[in-house]
């Protein structure tokens, strides 16, 4: 009786094709755009919370920051005397660097990074603004980071002042192209230095925010902290509008690698109050506690998922309406039907259980093709505008599962209004 029962639904729905499809129309849309703004926000969430995840959970980042301010300073002896007036010294130190090593018992690594700025060439091949930053040994793991040919700067190059280079994946193929570059020389502003080793490709997952720009570790060249120092010094000059200004830092970034992950916003804080005592200004440092940014992302996540449910759960309301008008049309249109079955000997339950197959199965359809659209539309994205997306299974299993339920909600009231009719009534109905 059950089969010949949805048997008997599924002709009654086909018997008004177009009717049925723009019933559905409303649960396909809602069921699609949950499975795809969920896909692509989680995909981007993702690729968010992978940038954050990539500068470690148990790192504190203090970075050097130029003053809104600029004051002169007279503590420069590489300057002339006309020049040391419009001097710009501020950031961070090497005496920084050696109190927080000292002050600070929860920290195992403190990682120091110079940043230069300069032209890379090799041969006729030229990277006009290479980021070229000195570092110690120590950088690779608390970077995440991993040498995919030859091998890292060591301390022994930077006891020597070695003119050695580690290039990224990325300036490794803008310079060298097909070409094998150990072994090879660069030159790096007025020097040549010879490539050590090569770095693995790290993904945007390594673009990091903040600091100097935004900065992308593929493109990155590396050296020891002692050639940045002695090679390029601490002084740059910057040419703005015709005139000539200086600028002296030493340090652009301190990395510290705390011991346990509960105690990284405990030594931050301590960080900070060292570094207060000699940097006045208060305004030239920063400090970036990855784990922070880390838990607010997360939060902003589930807040931002639940707004998109909200939104997605008001378009499947919307659909369960326009299912329950069209059964409330149907049971008005079969009310002789009805009276039929009904003087025949079918029970009440017969026929509620007549009208909510036919509902489930409106809504159940269109969650199958919302599905479909759900699952269409990120892929679409994803090699349209290059954007990456997750489809995660609990969205698709989550949004037809309301989709059905929306047609057993909505069919109810339908199905019981057509059960509860008086069957003489029915039978007299034109």
């Amino acid at each position: 009786m059950y089969w010949n029962t949805f048997k008997v639904g599924v002709k009654n729905l086909l018997l008004h094709k177009l009717r049925s499809l723009l019933t559905v129309l409303g649960v396909i849309l809602g069921v699609g755009s949950v499975i795809s703004m969920l896909a692509i926000t989680e995909g981007s969430k993702k690729e968010a919370l992978e940038r954050i995840r990539q500068l470690g959970a148990d790192n504190i980042i203090i970075r050097s920051v130029k003053p809104t301010e600029s004051g002169g300073s007279d503590d420069s002896s590489s300057a002339s005397a006309s020049q040391r007036s419009r001097v710009l010294e501020y950031g961070l130190k090497y005496k920084d660097l050696e109190r927080l090593k000292g002050a600070l018992p929860t920290i195992k690594k403190a990682v120091p990074i110079s940043l230069i700025v300069q032209e890379s060439q090799y041969k006729h091949r030229r990277i006009p603004n290479s980021r070229i930053l000195g570092t110690t040994d120590e950088f690779l793991n608390v970077k995440h980071l991993e040498v995919r040919r030859g091998r890292f700067i060591t301390d022994v190059d930077n006891y020597l002042t070695a003119n050695v280079a580690v290039l990224a994946a990325g300036a490794a193929e803008r310079l060298f192209k097909f070409e094998d570059p150990i072994g090879e020389e660069v030159l790096l502003g007025n020097d040549v230095y010879r490539v050590i080793g090569i770095l693995k490709p790290q993904g945007s997952g390594n673009a990091t925010p903040g600091g100097f720009g935004q900065q992308n570790y593929n493109e990155d060249i590396y050296i020891p902290l002692s050639c940045a120092q002695l090679r390029f010094g601490e002084l740059q000059a910057i040419y703005s509008s015709g005139s000539r200004s200086y600028e002296m830092t030493q340090l652009n970034e301190i990395t510290l690698a705390v011991t346990d992950s509960a105690l990284v916003s405990q030594t931050a804080s301590m960080a900070r109050k060292l570094l207060l005592i000699s940097h006045p200004r208060h305004d030239d440092f920063e400090i970036q506690v990855p784990l922070e940014l880390l838990q607010q992302a997360e939060q902003e996540k589930r807040v931002w998922n639940l707004v998109l449910g909200s939104i997605a759960g008001i378009s499947l309301l919307v659909g369960g309406i326009g299912i329950m008008n069209i059964m409330l049309a149907s049971v008005t249109e079969r009310t002789r039907e009805i009276g039929i079955r009904r003087a025949l000997g079918a029970k009440r339950w017969d026929i509620t259980y007549q009208f909510l197959v036919e509902t489930i199965l409106l809504s159940s359809i269109g969650g199958i093709l919302g599905v479909i659209l759900g699952i269409g539309l990120p892929l679409v994205v994803s090699r349209v505008a290059n954007l990456e997306t997750e489809i995660s299974f609990w969205a698709v299993a989550i949004s037809f599962s309301i989709s059905v339920g929306i047609g057993v909600i909505f069919g109810i009231y339908p199905a019981r209004r057509a059960a509860m009719m008086d069957p003489i009534q029915a039978l007299r109905h034109e």
